[in-house]
């Protein structure tokens, strides 16, 4: 179930992100990653958050960012990921890749999910490989 708003249950901002990477996760899994670890989130505060990481069968690990909007009103989910966002992203992928001791090949991914906020049509998922690199160019 994409949201429970059809039924006249309150739902909240976590609740609504929490199902879109419910979503997401679903469609990487169908293309073939594994899930290693979610909601990775750096010590302290001012540090970054990985919403997905994942792992390709070719052993690359995929850091993820998932993105959610009801429309494409102001240029929609993908607008979201600003290069300050894009910079919290990379550090945190950086203080998770210190904890592994060797560094796989990595790349930063975003899928971007649209519409169907209300429960009646399935998301628009849109799976973007390799967004945006280390330096922050999305």
């Amino acid at each position: 179930m994409w949201d429970s708003r059809k039924q006249g249950a309150s739902v909240t901002t976590k609740q609504r992100g929490d199902a879109a990477e419910d979503a997401a996760l679903r469609h990487l899994q169908r293309h073939g990653l594994r899930l290693v670890q979610r909601n990775f989130r750096t010590p302290g505060r001012g540090g970054g958050e990985i919403d997905l990481i994942m792992r390709e069968p070719d052993g690359t690990l995929v850091f993820v960012e998932v993105r959610q909007r009801a429309s494409a009103s102001r240029g929609g989910a993908g607008a979201s990921i600003t290069g300050v966002k894009q910079r919290r992203i990379v550090f945190a992928a950086r203080h998770f890749l210190l904890r592994l001791g060797s560094e796989p090949a990595c790349r930063f991914d975003v899928v971007l999910i649209q519409g169907a906020r209300d429960g009646t049509d399935a998301p628009d998922i849109q799976w973007l490989r390799a967004a945006f690199d280390a330096s922050g160019t999305f």
